[in-house]
């Protein structure tokens, strides 16, 4: 077990999440190695993307990150302690439910409205702040319009970021993003400037800028073709088995009946389903690894249980482990499900252990 260990639960649990910390890292010095001399940060909003914002952000930080994102102040609350010296931005700004935390701490708010810039103007006592510019997306940040009226004027903007649309496709849209970002950057006196995620990485220099923003693919995510091949899996999901069971040909498995045996099966019952975040879309789609083969996900998952197929796996038996197939791409296909989802999904029952 390295320096930071395995944070695991005293009581048994039949879940468990293999987290690689050389696979997080070695991502991470990927993407900042395609980023060029632009900074490379790192979003560890939604505890970590499910995997733990606490011990992502201390492995990165062992690697050298020096910005990390999370959305609200709660998230910064949690993971400030655990970042060194490395500079924290909250996405969603600052209300005033949040101001007098927001003063207690040393991270940034990335100002989005009009209403967040005079809060933090009046009350922010000339701290640096981030501000987010809408280029496009129509979801957070503000407009050319605001900026037209000289409200960002007096303020110490540490970075000038927005956010991309669609940079998973090859689309003008992220080209006219990126030139309204260069138009409102040259009127801004911010320290830096930042649009890409981790898409936006891989659409080259031109998104660079000085601060680039990777999320999904730091996880082992495919953001785009050309991160293929180059990103590593980060996280494997393992659930013990309940029971083996062995049905006859035009038996039923499971709610509804919606699998029937065709022949007879040797069929194992895994401790996991829709509550653990493997959801009912993986019903007749996903499937576990048995060494050199697969067991098919049959029949609807239930809240706690999985049933696979383990006709290639006689050695199994009630209390082993079994990995599911988690490669996040091809449990995208499989489930219908973004990258995304299937990691923040993730529920609190497993045993997170990193390795």
């Amino acid at each position: 077990m390295n320096a930071i260990g395995a944070f695991v639960n005293a009581a048994h649990c039949p879940l468990r999440l293999k987290i690689e910390a050389d696979a997080l890292t070695a991502n991470w010095r990927w993407l900042a190695g395609l980023g060029g001399p632009a900074a490379c940060g790192a979003a560890i909003k939604a505890d970590g993307y499910g995997l733990g914002a606490r011990e992502v952000a201390m492995h990165l930080v062992l690697a050298g990150c020096r910005d990390f994102f999370v959305s609200t102040w709660s998230e910064a609350e949690r993971v400030l302690p655990w970042l060194g010296e490395a500079a924290l931005s909250v996405l969603h700004g600052v209300s005033d439910d949040e101001l007098r935390t927001a003063l207690a701490l040393r991270a940034r708010p990335v100002l989005n409205t009009p209403a967040q810039v005079q809060r933090w103007r009046a009350e922010g006592q000339g701290r640096p702040c981030d501000v987010m510019i809408d280029s496009g997306f129509n979801r957070l940040g503000l407009s050319p319009g605001h900026l037209a009226e000289g409200i960002l004027e007096g303020l110490a903007i540490e970075t000038l970021m927005s956010h991309l649309a669609s940079a998973d496709e090859d689309v003008e849209m992220n080209g006219r993003q990126r030139e309204m970002l260069v138009g409102v950057a040259a009127n801004v006196g911010a320290r830096r400037v930042s649009l890409a995620n981790s898409a936006g990485i891989c659409l080259g220099r031109d998104y660079h800028f000085d601060l680039t923003r990777p999320g999904i693919a730091l996880y082992g995510g495919i953001p785009r073709p050309e991160a293929e091949n180059h990103l590593r899996q980060v996280v494997r999901i393992e659930a013990q088995i309940v029971q083996r069971r062995r049905v006859g040909r035009g038996d039923p498995i499971g709610y509804n009946a919606t699998f029937v045996a065709d022949r007879d099966m040797e069929l194992a019952i895994l401790n996991i389903g829709y509550a653990d975040g493997y959801l009912r879309a993986f019903s007749g789609a996903g499937r576990a690894v048995l060494g050199d083969a697969y067991g098919p996900v049959v029949g609807r998952i239930s809240m706690d249980l999985t049933t696979i197929c383990v006709d290639a796996a006689p050695h199994l038996a009630e209390g082993d482990w079994v990995e599911m197939d988690f490669n996040l791409p091809a449990a995208s296909a499989q489930s219908g499900l973004s990258q995304y989802e299937l990691l923040t999904l993730l529920g609190s029952r497993y045993d997170r252990i990193w390795f």
